[in-house]
């Protein structure tokens, strides 16, 4: 029914969800604070964009556990510390290496295991491959989508710690985006956000 966007109001997280490139494709955003309060749908779709201040967030963890429960959809990207607000995952960090592409044979190692995913008919897989910070250890049965190097999880689905649907990426879109650099985080976005919008239209 409704994608919906946690909006923490940093200057990536403003032109990320009020500029004209995405602006119109969320129904409503919410601040962290005013979660609480807000009514959430088992068809909704709620995102939680990179570098979120996870101490905003953990007041909510019972609320996110039960819309999840109730079937609905978290979505949650990079640097938010969201294994501290969801159930079911832990994060291992990792070193950032933010030049790999200064070397003519350089590979970040990004591996796309499920390119037959839905997402990726509106998302590029290349598009997944800027820099990493680290890597979930998700629950049994969850589907990895994409991982690092060293096969670590980097972008994972989980339909099995709940009754609904966790999409977690260590990757942080928004963060760059709306920083106007790293050009592959907006070809990130310019899928990743219409396949979640079509999510929503179809019912979540």
């Amino acid at each position: 029914m409704s994608l919906i966007a946690i909006h923490p109001g940093a200057y990536y997280h403003i032109e990320s969800f009020e500029a004209p490139r995405y602006g119109n494709l969320f129904d409503r955003l919410i601040r962290p604070e005013d979660l609480g309060d807000a009514v959430l749908s088992p068809e909704d779709i709620l995102l939680v964009p990179c570098r979120t201040p996870a101490d905003r967030m953990e007041p909510h963890a019972a609320k996110l556990r039960a819309f999840l429960d109730m079937g609905g959809t978290v979505v949650a990207t990079g640097e938010s510390h969201s294994e501290r607000w969801l159930p079911g995952f832990d994060f291992h960090e990792q070193p950032t290496n933010y030049w790999w592409w200064l070397d003519k044979d350089g590979d970040l190692g990004v591996k796309v295991l499920a390119p037959d995913h839905p997402m990726f008919t509106k998302l590029d897989p290349n598009a997944l491959t800027w820099h990493l910070h680290g890597w979930f250890e998700p629950a049994a049965g969850a589907e990895v989508i994409a991982t690092n190097a060293e096969g670590g999880a980097i972008l994972v689905i989980d339909e099995v710690t709940t009754k609904g649907r966790m999409i977690l990426t260590t990757l942080d879109p928004f963060y760059h985006h709306g920083s106007h650099f790293m050009p592959a985080t907006t070809r990130f976005l310019d899928g990743f956000l219409p396949w979640l919008r079509e999510l929503a239209d179809e019912g979540g």
